[in-house]
């Protein structure tokens, strides 16, 4: 039967079908080997990687406060995620005027048209020597976004080198708080089954994998 007499419903459907594709028919998430709920360290890895095509269940972008995109990650994961993201993040509820999700603390959206279902949203802290508050501000953005992550049942989740880039934090010093968050978290959880930190910088990358390994993790 020619396109053009299909039924009407028929159409609707192929419609709606290609509509929602990138939606709906996301890569399957791989299986993850060898790891052990009672060593924390097993169940994370180091990767360099494009975060926007990770296959997890969620991605963690570096925020800013306002939640409407900016430089670095941000925007790549805007750019990516197309603007559902964008207009989901203006629905976020300010907890102040221009503050969405305050430094420290994490909130999460759908994923739009990335392979990840969740972007959960965290906002690093700004460098400025360390003597206000910076290392733990930066540990409660890993914990705050994988307890959401619980909290959804999410089982997979990417981290991009939080407050890295702009912010200025420096790497070797980011890496160790991140690792030893992570880790922590691990330790009184069972649910999460591999926790990536992911970065396209080979800089970022070199210093994630020397804190993973000083704290006895393998090199992934």
């Amino acid at each position: 039967m020619p396109a053009r007499e299909w039924p009407d419903a028929v159409c609707a459907v192929m419609v709606m079908l290609t509509s929602d594709a990138a939606r709906w028919f996301r890569p399957p998430i791989p299986k993850v080997p060898n790891v052990s709920p009672n060593n924390p360290l097993s169940r994370m890895a180091v990767e360099q990687a494009d975060i926007t095509r990770a296959a997890v269940e969620a991605i963690v972008n570096a925020a800013n406060q306002r939640m409407l995109g900016g430089g670095g990650v941000d925007y790549a994961i805007h750019r990516a995620a197309g603007p559902g993201l964008l207009e989901e993040c203006r629905g976020v509820a300010e907890v102040r005027p221009d503050v969405r999700c305050p430094t420290g603390e994490a909130r999460i959206t759908g994923g739009h048209r990335l392979p990840a279902r969740w972007v959960i949203h965290t906002v690093g802290p700004v460098w400025h020597g360390g003597q206000q508050g910076e290392p733990e501000l930066l540990r409660s953005c890993y914990q705050s976004s994988l307890q959401l992550a619980v909290r959804q049942g999410i089982r997979t989740i990417a981290f991009p080198g939080i407050s890295c880039g702009v912010f200025g934090y420096p790497l070797e010093l980011a890496a160790q708080v991140a690792v030893r968050a992570v880790a922590d978290f691990l330790a009184a959880d069972d649910m999460l089954e591999q926790v990536t930190f992911m970065d396209i910088d080979g800089e970022v990358v070199a210093a994630f994998r020397t804190a993973l390994e000083d704290a006895g993790g393998q090199r992934r």
